[in-house]
């Protein structure tokens, strides 16, 4: 059986691809770096990260990207011996605009290294590229109209101006010939996320609408011209839980057809698993993979007969779930960051951490304020479970309160709770910890427990912390004495998710547990981490 999500935490967007007996998801990893997430599996039940593509300046460069922008809803293919995969760079979240770059890069390999990109337009996100059997290629998009009242959290369906495709010509690396508005989208409004496949004569076409939230769906048409006129499907919605607050599965939609082998038939999909009471999504938007069938009116369906996803599925002969730890110790004694650890936007990591100045540590080399959309150093791994423990040990000697390291559960400059090592000019070396609880958009901080506790002059510091469904609950110790000490209050960790704070459709990535450091007196003090270890609770 597949068990939904099958890529807990936050994955969204899912594009999925099948190459002989090998399947890859690409996701949306917006402002964190390198961009693209790419799953692999072969029995759609075991998914494993393999791959990065977005790695050198020339390709992602998002210094300066606002939250929720940077890389939005990529698509992967393969087609003439190479993956291609299409993403686009968000610049702008709030306001009308959303100056949204398009490009295209290739590679023979998942796992080699991927092309300088071709850029390809600007005139909305959400692209996809397909590959038509009679060679011809074209690149889709969904079309953004700026003369609507659509600001960042409340989005207006005219904004969506239905779905663009022009062709690709591969030989010149530009589009040629006329851009066609080929789909209008349902009264559900919202329309995105584009995917084309081709099947007995008919092209069919599946879009995200409703938005991102709790009205998602993925909407299904055919058409035998690829230009269309595309007729919607019987029930409009392939998938969608809009209308079933009771569902394990909510905001479902967004997601890619794909075939097994042998002609079995699934579709991904993103979802969000809220927390009660407040319906938060704690760990963002989740991959899930939904059984479909072909009936004799030629549509496809879910294979339960509904619309709403179920969180256990039929999968494919023999497959079993590998059992997973609930324990992940991290060394950085590899001389490499670990795989599951990202950071945010800057393309030159060597100016916010190494893994080589001191032998077996993580070095953060502090810069700007957490948070910064510039050069912040804050490195950190996905949450991918409602309750889990995190803890670090970290070697910092401040001189200044300007300057603070240590752990945090982490969303965005506005959602955030950290423990930080500091200076304190009547307790000296301490400990404290600061929030921002959603205060958006002022980022006002807050400060739990006050000027902190003191700290020996030297010496290395634990720090740990435990999140509990809506609670967080942050510990210390000094290394080598004593037990873990609670510190501050119980702090609401719910309001570190997609719907915290600002609210619904107001950002859309997840939650993260990691390690920061900031010298706002601009001297780069660096902070030693010896190892962070993830507990599932």
């Amino acid at each position: 059986m597949i068990r939904n999500p099958i890529l807990p935490g936050f994955n969204p967007d899912p594009s999925i691809c099948r190459v002989g007996d090998d399947y890859y998801i690409a996701t949306s990893t917006f402002e964190w770096y390198p961009g693209v997430q790419i799953h692999h599996s072969r029995d759609l039940v075991n998914w494993t990260m393999v791959r990065r593509p977005l790695e050198r300046q020339s390709q992602l460069d998002m210094r300066g990207n606002p939250d929720s922008c940077g890389v939005w809803a990529p698509c992967l293919s393969y087609a003439d011996g190479l993956f291609w995969l299409v993403y686009t760079d968000v610049k702008r979240f709030d306001g009308n605009f959303k100056d949204a770059h398009n490009y295209i890069v290739t590679s023979p390999t998942i796992e080699g290294e991927w092309s300088e990109p071709i850029y390809v337009n600007s005139s909305g996100f959400d692209p996809s590229l397909f590959h038509d059997d009679d060679g011809r290629k074209w690149f889709l998009n969904m079309q953004w109209n700026h003369r609507t009242e659509s600001f960042g959290g409340a989005p207006k369906s005219p904004a969506f101006d239905g779905i663009l495709m022009q062709e690709w010509d591969a030989a010149t690396k530009s589009l040629k010939g006329p851009i066609k508005n080929i789909f209008a989208g349902s009264s559900l409004g919202l329309v995105e996320g584009p995917h084309l496949f081709k099947r007995n004569g008919y092209y069919y076409l599946t879009t995200a609408e409703g938005g991102t939230g709790y009205d998602h769906a993925v909407t299904m048409a055919r058409s035998r011209d690829i230009d269309g006129p595309y007729e919607m499907h019987p029930k409009v919605h392939l998938i969608t839980s809009k209308d079933h607050p009771e569902a394990v599965l909510q905001r479902a939609g967004h997601g890619q057809y794909v075939e097994t082998p042998d002609g079995q038939v699934y579709h991904t999909h993103l979802c969000g698993r809220p927390m009660p009471p407040k319906r938060r999504c704690t760990l963002g938007r989740e991959t899930s993979l939904q059984k479909c069938v072909w009936k004799d009116d030629g549509w496809l369906y879910l294979e339960n007969g509904t619309t709403v996803p179920d969180v256990t599925v039929p999968g494919l002969d023999g497959a079993v779930a590998a059992e997973k730890p609930m324990r992940s110790e991290y060394s950085f004694d590899g001389g490499s960051l670990p795989a599951d650890f990202q950071w945010l936007r800057t393309p030159k990591p060597e100016r916010i951490f190494n893994l080589t100045d001191r032998a077996g540590h993580l070095r953060l080399i502090a810069r700007e304020s957490i948070g910064s959309w510039f050069e912040q150093s804050l490195v950190a791994r996905r949450q991918e479970h409602h309750s889990f423990r995190a803890e670090t040990v970290v070697e910092f000697d401040p001189d200044t309160y300007q300057q603070v390291a240590g752990l945090t559960h982490y969303y965005n400059r506005h959602k955030f709770h950290a423990i930080g090592v500091t200076l304190h000019e009547k307790l000296g070396r301490c400990v404290t910890i600061f929030s921002c609880d959603g205060d958006y958009p002022n980022s006002r901080l807050s400060f739990p427990a006050g000027g902190g506790v003191g700290l020996p002059a030297e010496g290395r510091v634990q720090l740990s912390m435990e999140i509990r469904d809506n609670d967080l609950q942050f510990f210390w110790q000094t290394e080598g004495k004593g037990a873990w000490q609670p510190i501050g209050p119980v702090l609401d960790a719910g309001v570190v998710s997609d719907e915290g704070g600002r609210g619904e459709h107001g950002s859309f990535t997840g939650a993260f547990a990691g390690v920061f450091a900031f010298d706002t007196s601009g001297r780069a003090k660096t902070a030693d981490f010896d190892w962070f270890n993830y507990d599932e609770l």
